[in-house]
């Protein structure tokens, strides 16, 4: 990595518009050689993806089978799952796809997956969180969480926090947590997580659940540091997916020649669960583009982002999934929004 690709990364990160769309993708793929995708070989390896019937999870998924990982795809939907598994099947000659029903919205169904997950595979290298939607009007999960707050802090919390002890036992393992830029705008908040009807704004409610999964990303890092486990939060940049064109048709419209394609958005994911060097050798980090960014972008989001309220975040979502961390240590501290809390 040279001084000088990082001066030009440097530039391209402080105009979103260049960072987050393809110009960015384009330009950081050369510029720090990135090992192709294709190259990776993942035989005997197992993950699950969540979220990966369309979107940036499919996208994930194929490229994860076509190195030869043994796949799960995760989605709500029974006919659809079981579709999207055998589709990608035909599409990558890896008979080891399987479909896994799980709503992440709805606890028990989560509860159902993370059981039969256990039951089926004796080991777990990478658990994938991407399962999330932006929706413009508010709804309600079965245990009455916003639904928003629900499949995408509350559900992924629990599934983690079932599967931990097999992810454990096949270390070195890795939870991968898609984002979004969209966190940058928002405070790290509690009490006001959930948005109520009267002031309901899909947009904003899905900024505060995804800062909550970069702040719970961190807080899982610090809690359990042996590295055993390795936490990593990403955000894939804009990308062109069913769910921008369906909840952001208009910003869809303005900037579709700048999205990326999907596999593009999903590049670093992949990257996190099958590449053995950097992801394996910290935890707790925000990642674009194979890199390590900042959490916060604006003072307002930087000032709420406090030890009181990171405890009172974790306290809450324990609550809310019925999981009881084993032996969680407590937190070694705040972050300082600006880097890895684990090293």
């Amino acid at each position: 990595m040279t001084d000088a690709a990082s001066a030009v990364d440097r530039a391209l990160e402080a105009p979103v518009i260049t960072s987050f769309t393809k110009i960015g993708y384009a330009a950081r793929r050369k510029l720090f050689h990135w090992r192709a995708l294709d190259d990776y070989d993942l035989h005997g390896r197992i993950i699950a993806v969540t979220g990966a019937t369309s979107g940036l999870g499919r996208a994930a998924a194929e490229q994860l089978a076509r190195d030869g990982a043994t796949v799960m795809v995760l989605g709500r939907n029974p006919e659809k799952t079981t579709r999207v598994a055998a589709d990608l099947r035909a599409a990558t000659g890896n008979d080891r796809i399987a479909s896994v029903i799980a709503d992440m919205g709805d606890l028990a169904t989560v509860r159902r997956a993370a059981a039969e997950i256990l039951a089926t595979y004796d080991r777990l290298d990478v658990l994938i969180h991407n399962a999330g939607a932006l929706t413009n009007a508010r709804r309600a999960a079965p245990d009455g969480t916003e639904m928003t707050v629900a499949s995408q802090v509350v559900g992924p919390f629990l599934l983690t926090g079932l599967l931990l002890e097999r992810l454990v036992a096949s270390a070195p393992a890795r939870v991968v947590t898609v984002a979004s830029g969209g966190m940058y705008t928002a405070e790290l908040t509690v009490g006001s997580l959930q948005m109520d009807a009267a002031s309901y704004n899909g947009a904003k409610q899905y900024a505060r659940a995804k800062r909550a999964q970069v702040t719970l990303n961190e807080l899982w890092a610090r809690r359990f540091p042996d590295r055993s486990v390795v936490f990593h939060a990403m955000h894939p940049g804009w990308a062109d997916t069913p769910g921008v064109e369906a909840s952001l048709p208009t910003f869809r419209k303005v900037v579709g020649p700048l999205l990326r394609a999907p596999l593009q958005g999903a590049d670093t994911m992949v990257w996190l669960a099958a590449d053995d060097g950097e992801p394996l050798a910290s935890s707790g980090h925000f990642w674009l583009d194979r890199r390590v960014r900042p959490i916060h972008r604006l003072r307002s989001t930087a000032r709420s982002d406090t030890p009181a309220r990171r405890e009172e975040l974790w306290d809450w979502v324990v609550t809310a999934s019925g999981w009881t961390p084993p032996g969680a240590e407590d937190e070694t501290g705040p972050s300082s929004g600006s880097g890895p809390p684990i090293e």
